[in-house]
């Protein structure tokens, strides 16, 4: 997330590599890694970005994904804010993804998964304020 120009606040998606879906990024967490460093990690491969993720979720989702063969692995997915400072011109993943700033009320609209589409819509960086 990050503070547009105006001050209101606007939230990066980007497209997933199989579907072109509007997502977060998102990923497990390698070896002794914490879940928001993974977290952290996963923006800047997915989304190249970077800044200062929270250490205390947002809040969770479950999605279905698709496997190989058809197959689909329900995930759940804890979400840890990030407040972006650095915006890279390259990351790994550009070839295989877009990313896109939106208000967070557009972003909640183009997500699939509607427990994802209410934690972004009802975004503010005060967790006290966002949490249920």
């Amino acid at each position: 997330w990050r503070v547009a120009d105006d001050g209101s606040y606007e939230v990066m998606l980007v497209t997933s590599r199989g579907t072109g879906r509007w997502v977060i990024p998102k990923g497990w967490p390698e070896g002794s890694e914490t879940f928001w460093t993974a977290a952290a990690r996963e923006a800047g491969e997915e989304a190249g970005v970077g800044g200062q993720v929270a250490q205390s979720a947002l809040g969770r989702f479950y999605y279905d994904k698709q496997l190989a063969r058809g197959r689909e692995w329900r995930c759940e997915v804890l979400v840890y804010p990030l407040q972006v400072t650095d915006v890279a011109d390259k990351w790994p993943e550009k070839k295989k993804r877009r990313r896109r700033w939106f208000a967070p009320r557009d972003a909640a609209r183009l997500v699939n998964e509607p427990d994802l589409a209410e934690l972004i819509g009802r975004f503010t960086p005060n967790p006290q304020q966002t949490a249920a």
